[in-house]
């Protein structure tokens, strides 16, 4: 095995037995936990409404745009910190398109980023938004996924 290669756990764990198992479609909860060693809480998950999931816990699809965002963010924030552009804030809203088949199989089609930054230095807001092209091209997850991971970045200096 390659010394560059990280392995990753997650245990899932079905919640949603509601007395019938999974005698039918209806019979049974989509809810389940998420945890991993080390961690100190879990997630909350189920299937999306559509599905017949809870609305309040977090589905499958929105964890994989989260994963899209949050590997984004990271890779422009170490991208800022070696180039010496000082961020103060970041957030991003982020979209994911989904197609159903009818045969029950889906694909994403897309997903689009929004990050929204805030950074120190005035002069290097046009460098920052080329960090966030740099950032895309580096994101693990974005180069895991076959479908297309726009980023759209908005930059401000305060």
């Amino acid at each position: 095995m390659p010394h560059n290669v990280h392995d990753f756990e997650i245990n899932l764990h079905w919640t949603g037995n509601t007395g019938q198992g999974t005698a039918d479609y209806r019979a049974y909860s989509r809810d389940h936990e998420i945890t991993a060693p080390a961690k100190s809480f879990l997630i909350a998950g189920s299937a999306a409404r559509t599905f017949r999931g809870d609305a309040t816990r977090y589905n499958p699809e929105e964890l994989l745009i989260a994963a899209l965002s949050a590997c984004h963010m990271l890779s422009l924030l170490h991208l800022c910190a070696d180039a010496g552009i000082t961020v103060t804030e970041y957030r991003d809203i982020a979209f994911g398109r989904m197609e159903l088949q009818p045969d029950g199989s889906g694909h994403f089609t897309e997903v689009s980023l929004h990050p929204d930054m805030l950074i120190r230095e005035p002069e290097r807001v046009a460098e920052a938004i080329e960090l966030h092209h740099k950032a895309h091209q580096l994101c693990f997850i974005a180069n895991s996924v076959n479908f297309p991971v726009h980023a759209v970045p908005k930059v401000t200096a305060a």
